[in-house]
This record gives structure tokens, C-alpha cells and sequence, in this order.
């Protein structure tokens, strides 16, 4: 195994300290120090490799390590706080992910038998230990970037492949309810679309629940187990992380910014940025410029 993590680690070696595409659809890496505002986001759902270094990951009071050898899930958007970290000798974090299709895993799924019993779960994210099948789907995907001519032809089935290994996985049945319409993941996944689509109108639990197809009561218990949030919080971590993009790229002061992620009122807005970012957002876009003007120089 340390062979081959050796050999994903040499080709995922370009990898820069942000998203760094490799060619390959749906197939990213990162390494080194991720500057603090892009690890405070809205995730997409993914399987992500970690080959060196950690990661910390909090979803409301939900928090995840994930080290050397151990990949992660992410089934839902996900608004989340990271942090990475190198390895005790110094070696920078590194990791590789791939985007999940909704489609792709769906039509391997019905490509499977389906499994023997098995009870309904909920949860957004998770780790688990990778595997020398699963290490083997990723050496063939990332070999990939040495041979682009190859991609189109290969990578559908490498990235079959990697899925696949995540299914037999103790993680498996978190891909299964993306893809099966009626589990309760599934359900939420809506209602969570439509929040990420529609984060500055109001929220109506009433209208989520029923786009969910569940009683209000049990909505709020898969949403909860799910995303770590209630509906309300998860509508304030996605306006709030907005509010710092839109901020940080200069699209308005804080009074306006506000008003057009939904706020009512500048000063409560004030509060919650400060509460969820630690400081009061110009305090906090300034020191983040300042941050990005040093790494720049």
C-alpha cells in the first residue's frame, strides 16, 4: 500500500494550494497550505483521497479527521469549516478528489445486484479507510494525466471503477441513497438544492417538507441527521458564506452585501458573520486581503 500511496503522491505532485485541475473530468487535487476563507464553503458532494498530511472537517458540531490513507464522502452541498494540516515530518497536505455525478453513480447502481436487507441511514459525510482495490481505481485514473489522449476512452471506466470500490465500502450506502429516489438522503438532497438555489428568500419548512415528501417532523430529523443543521441554520451558514465571497471580491460593503443574500437587518447580519467567522466582516475581509497579499508577494 505504501507503494502505490508513494506513486499517487508523485502524480498528484503539481497540485497547487487551491482546487488544481488535472484533465480529467471531475477528478481535482490540492495540496499544501489552503488559504483559511476556501476551506470555509459549500462542498460539493465528492469522494476525497487524502495521500498525505490531514484534515479536519466540522459540519455543525460534527467534526471529522481524516489522515494518510483514508477517504471521505460527501453525499449533500455542505457548507463547512477545514482546516489541513502537514505531516509530522513536514510533508504538505496533499489530496485527490472526484466530483460525484448523481447520473454516473446511479447507472452503475443499476448495473449491481441490489443489497440484501440493510436498514435506512442517514448522514451527508463520512471516513472510512481506503483500500488496495480502491488505491489500484485511483492509480489507473491519475496515471491518466501522464496519457491525455487516453482520458476520453478511460476515465469513465476508472471512474466506475472508484465508485464502485466505494459501494462494496462501509461507506457504499451513502452513494446508494444519492441515487435512489426513495431514500431519505434523497429526499433531503432536494430540499437542500433548492436551499442552495434560493438561500436569499425566505424559508418556508413547511414547503421543504413537503417538497421532501415527509412530515414536518421527520424532515427536520433526516435534515438534522444529515447536514448537522436545522433547515434555518443550513440557510445561514449558505447566505453567510456568500456574504464573505462577495465581500472579499469587492462586491459591496456589508450594509448592501446584507440585504442581498436576505438579511432584514445589517446589524443582525453583523452578528452572525462574526459569530460563525470569529470576526465582524470588515475586520475580517481586511485581515483576509491582508492574508492573500503576503501569499501573493
Amino acid at each position: 500500500m505504501n507503494d502505490k500511496l508513494e506513486e499517487l503522491r508523485s502524480l498528484a505532485a503539481r497540485a497547487e494550494n487551491r482546487r488544481t485541475e488535472t484533465g480529467i473530468p471531475r477528478v481535482a487535487m490540492v495540496q499544501g497550505r489552503i488559504p483559511e476563507h476556501q476551506l470555509a464553503t459549500v462542498y460539493e458532494p465528492m469522494v476525497n483521497l487524502i495521500l498525505s498530511g490531514s484534515k479536519t472537517m466540522t459540519v455543525g458540531e460534527r467534526t471529522f479527521r481524516y489522515d494518510p490513507a483514508t477517504y471521505f464522502v460527501m453525499s449533500v452541498d455542505l457548507p463547512a469549516v477545514g482546516s489541513v494540516h502537514p505531516d509530522a515530518d513536514g510533508r504538505p497536505y496533499l489530496a485527490v478528489s472526484l466530483t460525484l455525478d448523481p447520473h454516473v453513480v446511479g447507472n452503475l447502481i443499476t448495473d449491481l445486484p441490489k443489497p440484501v436487507g440493510g436498514t435506512l441511514r442517514d448522514g451527508g459525510f463520512s471516513v472510512a479507510p481506503i483500500t488496495d482495490d480502491m488505491l489500484d481505481a485511483w492509480l489507473r485514473m491519475l496515471r491518466l494525466m501522464l496519457r491525455p489522449d487516453e482520458i476520453a476512452a478511460l476515465a469513465p471506466a476508472y471512474e466506475r471503477e472508484i465508485l464502485f470500490r466505494v459501494l462494496q465500502g462501509q461507506l457504499g450506502w451513502m452513494l446508494r441513497d444519492i441515487a435512489l429516489p426513495e431514500t431519505a438522503l434523497s429526499r433531503i438532497g432536494v430540499a437542500i438544492r433548492w436551499i442552495r438555489e434560493n438561500f436569499s428568500s425566505p424559508l418556508r419548512v413547511d414547503d421543504l417538507a413537503g417538497m421532501a415528501a415527509l412530515s414536518v417532523s421527520a424532515f427536520h430529523r433526516h435534515f438534522k441527521a444529515v447536514t448537522a443543521l436545522s433547515p434555518i441554520q443550513y440557510q445561514k451558514r449558505v447566505r453567510l458564506l456568500h456574504a464573505r465571497s462577495m465581500l472579499l471580491a469587492g462586491e459591496g460593503n456589508a450594509t448592501s452585501v446584507a440585504f442581498r443574500i436576505g438579511y432584514e437587518s445589517a446589524n443582525q447580519f453583523s452578528r452572525e458573520y462574526a459569530r460563525l467567522f470569529g470576526r465582524p466582516p470588515l475586520k475580517d475581509i481586511a485581515n483576509l486581503s491582508q492574508a492573500l497579499g503576503r501569499n501573493a508577494a
